[in-house]
């Protein structure tokens, strides 16, 4: 990896950190810096501004985000679907708690530009929409399966949709609660009677 490749990306994962601990605005380029060991005017060598750095940690964060990488609806059948929405969720919650804190805290910090019609808002209510639409499609496809009662699938889809995202705001907050079997709960209630679910 060439010198210039592991700075941007230290730089990137420097300013993940600083961002979650003191917000985006109070974290400044000589933070960065010093938290890489490298001078200020260094940064500009990897990045024309604080602006471009903030874009390139948000496409960092969320690049592989996509409703597809948890869910792919092309690999649901009448056999599998209970389960693999199941683990798909499960897929979903974090693996690394150590890092998770961080990045849940500067995702939440994108999110409140939402409200202010900020460009990082309209990307995270993209993503929220796009899983919206994703469970909905999966539903939709269950219903053909013959897995899902077709009435009220949409509003069943966005319960989902609903419950894995608060699953990871409650986590992120320290709430203690067994968050697998809540899913497995919301799993179980989106099926026709009569279908294998998860026990």
């Amino acid at each position: 990896m060439k010198k210039r490749e592991l700075t941007s990306q230290q730089l990137i994962e420097a300013a993940i950190l600083l961002f979650a601990q003191h917000g985006i605005e109070k974290t400044s380029l000589a933070m960065i810096a010093a938290e890489v060991g490298i001078t200020k005017p260094s940064i500009y060598y990897h990045f024309a501004s604080k602006d471009e750095l903030v874009e390139k940690v948000f496409e960092y964060m969320f690049s592989d985000y996509h409703f597809g990488q948890y869910f792919p609806i092309s690999d649901f059948n009448e056999q599998n679907f209970a389960e693999k929405l199941f683990q798909g969720g499960i897929s979903m919650f974090p693996q690394d708690k150590e890092n998770f804190y961080p990045v849940m805290r500067l995702l939440n910090e994108f999110m409140l530009t939402a409200g202010r019609g900020g460009h990082f808002g309209e990307a995270v209510v993209a993503m929220q929409q796009e899983f919206l639409e994703g469970f909905r499609q999966l539903l939709q496809h269950g219903a053909k399966l013959g897995v899902i009662e077709e009435e009220n699938a949409d509003s069943r889809a966005y319960v989902l949709a609903l419950v894995v995202d608060n699953i990871t705001s409650y986590m992120m907050m320290g709430v203690k609660l067994d968050y697998e079997k809540i899913w497995k709960e919301a799993v179980n209630a989106t099926f026709r009677k009569g279908v294998d679910v998860i026990e």
